[in-house]
């Protein structure tokens, strides 16, 4: 094809450089976009996701293939968006430019209705979308709503000046180029589907207003000429009254058997420098486990008259991680660094927060004299442990009672309870859980 939208089409911008053509935002044209370096084609979450539905629902696998490789030359070009179409003049090696399109049906008012109403009930979802940010898990709520964001099998329809009947390589590079397009801003995708950012905006915000019972604008004049409240309240007294007759609060949710599974990070896209995908996978599978935990914890009975728990420190983190996680070595030498502990040093520190978290860790780390009313108590329950000729000679220094062969100790914490250790291999490790009577912690560390 020869005709003047062909003259500027593949004049580049720069990734980032775009119009938009109409006042409501509903049609964006994106610079030609240069050559596509790297393994992976797609950046971001949003792109990545748009080629899994493109590769999952095509039927020419070939076609993609000849498309991909076009998209990546930086054939493909500038790239027109509207609701219901996409437009670029896609160039092949030997100079001759094709026209295509890609249409995506759009979605109705009633299904924009339902992703407004979904967006509103979710107050991560309202402050992603007033922060022009589209959460990844957007998608899932979206289709829980009844409305579909990603193509499915049958909806990207090809039109190509090429007379093909279905995806030719022109079509197939316009719709890669749309992934990198997503990852510039993932709004292009409600854009196609039939909103533009600004009016989606618009919406989303008139529909929190009318959510929070605030007044029409237009009505305001009047409601203070007649000398009202430009926002309706409800007077204190009947506030009282009804409190006897709303519904009782839903039932807690049930505890799942088991956390969930955290996502695989194994794609073809390589992680950005510093970026451990191993490590992040680790991450979410703990992080999975710990609001198990939470949940389970705070539907215990008499949760609520329990103190919160304290928050660790970073250092402590570190080696709940690698007590808890059980990570891969390399993992376990930054956890080692990240605790400010020598890597031989961790396994000691990883026992103690198995036998008592953050007050064991302490003990471990802590060398005090104790206060002479605290030594005195301290001196009296050890007596009191053994019968005069059972006691063992012990050898007292600071909170610490040694062993006379210099194999065994006990510990005397902050909590006024007895940590067992065990020397290994020149080094004090912890033997046991810390126990009330002194007797018991010294036959933990005897292993008795």
């Amino acid at each position: 094809m020869r005709d003047g939208y062909e003259a500027d089409v593949f004049a580049e911008g720069g990734d980032g450089d775009e119009r938009e053509d109409t006042p409501s935002g509903q049609e964006r044209t994106f610079a030609a976009l240069p050559p596509a370096h790297g393994r992976g084609f797609a950046d971001s979450w949003w792109g990545r996701a748009w080629l899994k539905a493109l590769e999952d629902t095509a039927l020419d696998g070939r076609q993609l293939k000849e498309g991909r490789r076009f998209a990546r030359e930086g054939l493909v070009g500038a790239v027109s968006v509207r609701p219901g179409r996409i437009t670029a003049v896609v160039r092949e090696r030997d100079g001759s430019t094709y026209r295509s399109d890609v249409l995506l049906q759009e979605l109705d008012e009633q299904d924009w209705d339902r992703f407004l109403d979904m967006a509103v009930e979710r107050a991560g979802h309202i402050a992603a979308l007033l922060d022009r940010e589209m959460p990844p898990h957007l998608v899932e709520d979206a289709a829980a709503a009844g409305m579909d964001l990603l193509p499915g099998i049958g909806d990207l329809d090809p039109e190509c000046s090429c007379e093909a009947w279905d995806h030719c390589p022109h079509t197939a590079a316009l719709c890669y180029q749309v992934a990198r397009l997503l990852d510039q801003d993932p709004f292009v995708l409600l854009l196609m589907r039939g909103r533009g950012e600004r009016r989606l905006l618009d919406e989303l915000q008139e529909r929190i207003a009318s959510l929070a019972g605030e007044p029409d604008p237009a009505a305001a004049p009047e409601q203070r000429a007649a000398g009202g409240s430009e926002v309706p309240g409800v007077p204190a007294a009947q506030a009282y009254a009804e409190a006897g007759i709303l519904p009782a609060l839903p039932a807690p949710p049930e505890l799942p058997d088991a956390p969930g599974t955290a996502p695989s990070l194994d794609t073809e896209t390589d992680p950005e420098p510093g970026v451990d995908p191993a490590a992040l996978e680790m991450l979410a599978t703990d992080s999975a486990a710990r609001a198990h935990r939470m949940l389970a914890d705070a539907l215990a009975p008499g949760h609520e008259h329990r103190p919160p728990a304290a928050e660790p420190t970073v250092q402590q983190d570190a080696v709940r991680l690698a007590a808890e996680a059980r990570p891969e070595p390399w993992i376990v030498k930054r956890l080692a660094a990240g605790s400010g502990r020598p890597r031989a040093g961790l396994p000691a520190a990883v026992a103690a927060w198995r036998h008592g978290g953050a007050a064991a860790l302490a003990v471990l780390d802590e060398d005090r004299a104790l206060d002479s009313d605290v030594l005195v108590r301290a001196r009296a329950r050890l007596a009191e442990a053994w019968e005069e000729d059972e006691a063992p000679r012990l050898r007292a220094e600071r909170n610490r009672w040694t062993s006379a062969d210099g194999g065994v100790q006990l510990r005397y914490g902050p909590d006024g309870r007895w940590y067992p250790y065990r020397k290994e291999n020149g080094q004090w490790f912890p033997a046991g859980p810390a126990d009330d009577d002194p007797a018991a912690a010294w036959a933990q560390a005897r292993g008795l």
